[in-house]
């Protein structure tokens, strides 16, 4: 046991070794409680096959775990919302309660709750395995509701299957703010609309956003209240497994959001002091409350949590056919403190008796269910503290997720953009912190996401650009604060994406320039949706420059798709007195100059013998770019001393992709 594979991959670990070797026991030791008391993770992980609301070939049954209570009745439009002795619980073993009920006691689309009482008190509940619940709108308050259409949902996406051997290229999205009008989107407007966006511009994965049911929109669907239900803001559930077989039969792979950091506050909706007690699935006191996100905290080391959240894990997979899952807020769970206020400079960090090891059972548990429902399944970690192991296999000692989001590296470019005047910018540590990842691990690389384009942040194209993006972005316009923020725009997202080891990821609407933040309907705003929207015909139209962002994106994700994987980047050269970095990815030569005043003739570096020719550049003018250099132009490597040396034009503030090809000899 004390030769776990991690230790190989990073031997700085070693000191560690007792630590991590315990926690690899606790997870091996869970999964044989669980197969000794349930007979396999698979099973155990089928709580809403047997609690909540069911049809069966008698009516129906409805279950509840609620040790606490007192005395439970299902109230709702077929009771008058009132008690009634016919829709009465019954106590059975281990604190659940259950009641059958004929076929004509409930019908598609009736609204319910559960009336739940115990000593001292009495509330309406919401189930908490409930599939599906809708507001009212003149209470604002949700109702469970019966969802039983005559007709199921026909899928036609068995054949799809995620390649395990191509790149993640992720399109992060949010269906309801997914709309140019000025209120929230559906599922139904998002398949028609932004999908076929989506597919034509070469992202391979749709990553959707505040699925789980939220009563407070304004969330961004990060503070949830029903873990079983897809949000009936954005329509039904049958129109979202029409987005996600729509999306499999054109090769699009859909992953979802997943919140398993923390859940909700809210009593009416969520599952805080649901049977009268705060810490049914929760920690007691303080504990089970995030100081941080005034959010409950769940007790990872309950097995009714357990079996709650993977059962939620298996749910999303079988139910909706999701292709797996981005982990929200890890750092928070891996830690007591919740990582808050934490540098994590040293390894100690990681070992300091702060780690909540029932999470990292937990994730472990979670990744090693989601494979055996779908082995290509895909598993990211929203991780920001650099936790030793979180993307490597579980039995050599990691956690198991698939993947990890960089998420230093859009830290990075901030710094940069705010910090560094142009003519520093350091390019062999631009590579070094692209590169930055544990050797076991596979990374999601991003330059932006959805959190940099925020109110109180700024997308990188604002940042560029600022205020002249309201005057000067039209194509007629001369601006050099506009010029600047194209050409860096291209040139940060080919560099952040080639050097990917992994994944890539941007957030709808980036990819083009979206020129303005995401504030969604609030009381400081007065409730407005104005930016709580895209702007999508911005992209379409021939007179602005956006266009040629979302042309130059298009094109850089087709031809990173040609690369084989996996392949990882090696440098070549870089050198910070002229801002000139290339790196090699497969068969393609990356050349990028980020002097903003200096061209370079005839610049000389070092590459594979060979002939090349370019294949894309940021100063093309298709892109907005000046068209500086011959797109026709054959380079042949030349032999000087012990290397083989390519002679460029390299024009100031510009990227280019030169393809090698093998040397023609002519006899």
């Amino acid at each position: 046991m004390n030769r776990l594979p991690i230790y190989k991959s990073d031997s700085y670990l070693e000191p560690y070794a007792n630590i991590i070797n315990d926690r690899h026991k606790k997870i091996l030791s869970r999964i044989e409680d669980i197969k000794s008391d349930f007979g396999s993770l698979m099973e155990f992980a089928t709580g809403h096959h047997y609690y909540g609301l069911h049809k069966t070939k008698d009516g129906w049954v409805f279950r509840e775990w609620a040790p606490n209570a007192t005395q439970i009745f299902l109230i709702g439009e077929f009771s008058g919302w009132k008690e009634k002795k016919e829709y009465e619980l019954k106590r059975i073993e281990f604190g659940n309660w259950e009641i059958t009920l004929p076929a004509d006691a409930l019908k598609h689309q009736d609204k319910y709750k559960l009336s739940m009482h115990w000593n001292g008190g009495q509330a309406d509940r919401l189930p908490a395995y409930v599939t599906r619940v809708v507001q009212n709108e003149d209470t604002k308050l949700f109702d469970a509701q019966v969802w039983e259409p005559e007709k199921a949902f026909k899928w036609t996406d068995k054949n799809f299957k995620v390649n395990p051997e191509n790149a993640r290229l992720i399109y992060e999205a949010h269906i309801g703010m997914s709309g140019e009008g000025e209120g929230v989107a559906t599922y139904e407007d998002f398949r028609k609309n932004v999908l076929p966006h989506v597919i034509e511009t070469g992202y391979n994965t749709l990553q959707l956003m505040a699925i789980q049911e939220h009563p407070y929109y304004g969330s961004f669907g990060y503070h949830v209240s029903n873990f079983f239900a897809a949000s009936s803001r954005f329509g039904t559930p049958e129109d979202l497994k029409r987005l996600i077989n729509e999306a499999h039969e054109n090769g699009i792979a859909v992953i979802m959001d997943i919140v398993h950091s923390h859940a909700v506050k809210n009593e009416n909706e969520g599952l805080s002091k649901f049977d009268g007690t705060t810490d049914l699935y929760f920690h007691y006191g303080d504990r089970g409350n995030h100081p941080a996100w005034d959010s409950r905290c769940f007790n990872y080391g309950k097995i009714e949590t357990l079996r709650f959240l993977l059962s939620n894990d298996r749910f999303w997979l079988e139910e909706y056919h999701f292709d797996g899952y981005r982990f929200d807020g890890v750092t928070s769970m891996l830690y007591y403190d919740h990582g808050l206020g934490k540098d994590f400079t040293c390894y100690a960090d990681y070992f300091c008796a702060n780690e909540d090891e029932d999470a990292i059972v937990y994730l472990a548990l979670a990744n090693i269910l989601i494979h055996e429902v779908k082995p290509y399944a895909v598993t990211i970690a929203e991780e920001m503290s650099g936790f030793p192991g979180i993307a490597g296999d579980i039995e050599a000692g990691g956690l198991g997720f698939d993947m990890r989001l960089s998420m230093g590296i859009p830290d990075y470019w901030i710094k940069l953009i705010k910090e560094v005047p142009d003519e520093k910018w350091p390019v062999g540590k631009i590579f070094y912190e692209l590169q930055l990842h544990r050797p076991e691990e596979k990374t999601v690389n991003y330059a932006e996401s959805h959190d940099q384009a925020l109110v109180g942040d700024k997308t990188i194209i604002f940042r560029l650009i600022d205020k002249d993006m309201y005057t000067d972005m039209n194509c007629e316009s001369q601006n050099m604060a506009v010029d600047r923020g194209m050409a860096l725009h291209k040139m940060i997202r080919l560099v952040t994406l080639f050097t990917s080891n992994g994944g890539y990821l941007t957030f709808m609407g980036n990819e083009f320039g979206h020129p303005e933040w995401i504030d969604f309907p609030r009381e400081g705003n007065g409730w407005s949706y104005k930016y709580a929207r895209r702007q999508w015909d911005l992209a379409k139209a021939d007179y602005l420059r956006y266009h040629f962002l979302q042309d130059f994106e298009t094109e850089m994700l087709k031809l990173y798709k040609e690369v084989p994987q996996p392949t990882y980047p090696y440098r070549l050269y870089d050198y910070d007195g002229t801002q000139v970095l290339a790196f090699m990815r497969g068969d393609l030569l990356l050349v990028f100059n980020f002097s903003p005043t200096n061209s370079y003739t005839d610049y000389g570096i070092p590459a594979p013998k060979g002939r090349y020719n370019i294949v894309l550049s940021t100063d093309e003018g298709r892109f907005n770019g000046f068209d500086r250099n011959d797109m026709y132009f054959v380079f042949y490597t030349q032999p000087e001393g012990d290397h083989d040396v390519l002679h460029l034009y390299i024009p100031s503030r510009s990227a280019m992709v030169l393809k090698k090809r093998d040397i023609v000899r002519i006899r």
